[in-house]
């Protein structure tokens, strides 16, 4: 049996299997002193098929352990072509999950659940639906997200109704067994939510951030012909089991995050991870023999004005090791700040027009930019040059940021790179640099004038990931071998 290559790609502190294909984060919940962090898996390749749900717990967000696979599909059961996604809660002594039963011979993805008793080592599935009955006039019907409030449950199913609009159902229960439904939580056609871009025909995986009356409303945007698009939030109040929105926005500005999740913490946090995909050439996907990942923990609020506010989780700075750059002045061309390996952290502030260059070759012909559009209010991110490769995606993406001096963090995980501002926004994206580390940040000035400069940066420590014995369930080689 061969041995797949190491992929330089592959990240270090960003949770994922060593290979095969992952997509949605699923099953986020805190339970035993744990946390739990499940995500849609594929045990024998890189493609999307075979949907089980892969399984990671850690009681620190540091130090990670792999379980055994929590869902797998039951041949002849209600999922019997894939465990698709869902959420879990933790009730009493048992963990329960609740997932979108997947079968070829129909359109829908009705709900099903499984429970564990052992702080998720095992599962047990249900056998059977929980709601057989579908809401009259769904053309898309998956993903549930439940939620304890006051003394009952409820539960939001993302859809599409046949009247163009997409919608987040909702259902309560007393007893997480009976459910009643109760109409849409939120719908609406498509509307704008940036250029190009809008709220969709059908939303996927509902997630509902809520505190102190207020709340938010994440929604991973679904296409019937294009498939998955974008995630946008809603801020807005809940009125007599409806909610009522405000304007949507992005939730992140890069193209490459999708299907977030969400997290409860004892501590009273909100975390988030969502789904990074790749961006590179299928048959360099089979190659590596891996594809997708999740994206650092993030610590998600409600601003006072409505918006959605997201940052790296405090635990994260822990990750930090060498500090290899500390720059500050100011250069009218530019200044050469100092090294990085292939993961890092970065800090920078940044005054008047210029920016930051990830230069990634030994000749300068490949590097990332990320730089201050002071006239459009915006920080760019280019990723034209950012691979020499030809089977990477390129593109420019731009962030709103009218401050007149721009602070921002910088996580780089040897493919993908994650953008913090103050404002809370984000900004997700995946880049395939060819050069090997150690790889040149550099300060460059605009054409308006000098940039001043303030840069920090450190290595980043790989997260500790253990298996738990037998993890793998007998498919320690599923990446080489067949279902």
């Amino acid at each position: 049996m061969s041995v797949l290559p190491a992929d330089p790609h592959l990240p270090v502190a960003h949770l994922r299997p060593p290979r095969n294909w992952i997509n949605d984060p699923n099953g986020l919940a805190f339970h035993d002193g744990h946390y739990h962090v499940c995500f849609q898996y594929n045990p024998y390749g890189s493609e999307h098929a075979h949907m089980h749900w892969g399984h990671f717990r850690s009681p620190d967000l540091l130090t990670w352990e792999e379980l055994p696979l929590a869902l797998t599909p039951t041949p002849g059961g209600e999922d019997a072509d894939g465990c698709f996604s869902g959420n879990a809660v933790s009730d009493g002594d048992r963990m329960v999950a609740f997932y979108s039963a997947f079968r070829t011979d129909r359109w829908a993805q009705p709900v099903t659940t499984a429970e564990s008793r052992d702080n998720g080592v095992t599962w047990t599935p249900r056998g059977s639906l929980l709601i057989p009955e579908l809401p009259e006039g769904a053309t898309m019907y998956r993903d549930p997200y439940v939620w304890r409030e006051g003394g009952g449950w409820r539960m939001l199913v993302g859809s599409a109704l046949a009247d163009g609009r997409a919608a987040a159902l909702l259902y309560e229960s007393a007893d997480l067994e009976q459910w009643e439904y109760k109409g849409p939580f939120l719908d609406g056609a498509p509307q704008p939510v940036a250029p190009g871009a809008d709220t969709g025909l059908g939303w996927e995986c509902p997630q509902y951030l809520h505190a102190d009356g207020r709340g938010a409303l994440l929604l991973s945007v679904w296409d019937p012909e294009l498939g998955p698009r974008r995630t946008v939030v809603y801020a807005g109040r809940e009125h007599d089991g409806r909610f009522l929105a405000g304007a949507p926005a992005l939730l992140d500005h890069g193209p490459d995050l999708y299907a977030p999740a969400l997290l409860p913490a004892p501590d009273g946090r909100w975390l988030l991870w969502g789904w990074s995909w790749e961006a590179r050439d299928p048959q360099w996907v089979r190659e590596a023999g891996w594809a997708g990942l999740l994206t650092l923990p993030r610590e998600v609020t409600l601003a006072e004005d409505g918006s959605v506010r997201q940052r790296p989780a405090a635990e994260l700075l822990a990750l930090r090791g060498e500090r290899t750059v500390t720059s500050a002045g100011v250069t009218a061309g530019t200044a050469v700040l100092g090294t990085v390996g292939a993961s890092f952290d970065l800090t920078a502030r940044l005054e008047r027009a210029g920016g930051l260059r990830l230069v990634t070759s030994a000749d300068g012909a490949e590097y990332l930019d990320i730089r201050v559009d002071p006239t459009a209010g915006e920080l760019v991110v280019d990723r034209d040059h950012a691979s020499l490769d030809p089977r990477a995606q390129g593109g420019t993406y731009r962030v709103p940021c009218p401050e007149a001096s721009v602070e921002l963090r910088l996580v780089v995980d040897r493919s993908v790179a994650e953008l913090y501002l103050p404002s809370g926004r984000t900004l997700t994206l995946r880049f395939y640099p060819t050069g090997g580390a150690p790889w040149r940040i550099e300060a460059r000035a605009g054409d308006e004038g000098g940039l001043g400069y303030t840069v920090s940066a450190w290595n980043l420590r790989p997260h500790t990931v253990r298996c738990l014995a037998d993890a793998a369930a007998g498919l320690t080689d599923a990446g080489l071998v067949g279902p």
